[in-house]
């Protein structure tokens, strides 16, 4: 499939390097988060690779959730369970825990659709920041740190009503931002489509951390870096 040249296997382990994670996040996700850079001494795998690994090895179920349970750094090894109940863990050797799925209902494993979704999907949620984020700040007059900023992925859910699927996407339906001090939970729900009929739902969770007071100057200039870094690719 696809991902094949996102990811290597060392026996029974899944290993991501850091030139494999940074290269998914930006050609396929579009997502250029500097902690995503390969040289990046905070580099983390991004959350999507993990999730479309989930979908490609276990096919795709009519109601899933996926909870992020830590970051994985570089060339950890990963463990899949071999044959997965309906909630399980993806750990590393010592059973560290970073991501808790669980599932439920029917169950496809069609290459093709669950290769469009997770295209579409990673797509979307990789764009966290400046579409969606910014526009919600600004509305709450919060900002996350420029020097240091921390944007945790929690969660993320789907729901179908139907899986004979032929052309799924996602559609953004509204975006939240709830301010408690300096921690802000963000949520983004969107619609799951099948070519123009919609077929199911789904919302992304973010944590923010070290939030202050918004600052148009700072803002802009978070941005016109962001577009740089896109621009270098």
């Amino acid at each position: 499939m696809f991902l094949q040249p996102f990811y290597s296997r060392q026996g029974n382990h899944v290993l991501i390097s850091a030139e494999q994670g940074s290269r998914f996040a930006k050609s396929i996700s579009n997502d250029f988060n500097p902690i995503h850079d390969p040289d990046s001494k905070r580099f983390c795998v991004p959350g999507d690779l993990l999730f479309a690994l989930v979908l490609e090895r276990y096919g795709l179920s009519r109601n899933m959730s996926f909870t992020f349970a830590g970051m994985v750094a570089r060339d950890t090894q990963l463990v899949f369970p071999s044959a997965p109940e309906d909630s399980f863990e993806i750990v590393d050797g010592r059973d560290k825990p970073y991501l808790q799925v669980s599932r439920s209902g029917e169950m496809i494993h069609n290459q093709q659709v669950i290769e469009q979704l997770i295209r579409n999907y990673v797509v979307f949620s990789g764009q966290n920041f400046p579409h969606l984020l910014v526009p919600l700040m600004a509305e709450h007059q919060v900002m996350i740190n420029p020097q240091r900023p921390l944007v945790i992925y929690e969660s993320m859910s789907v729901h179908f009503d139907r899986l004979d699927l032929a052309e799924p996407s996602v559609e953004l339906a509204d975006t939240k931002l709830e301010v408690n001090g300096k921690r802000g939970d963000a949520e983004f729900q969107f619609r799951l489509l099948d070519g123009d009929k919609t077929v199911g739902c789904g919302v992304k969770t973010l944590i923010l951390s070290g939030l202050r007071e918004y600052q148009q100057a700072a803002i802009d200039d978070m941005v016109a870096e962001y577009s740089a870094r896109q621009n270098t690719l």
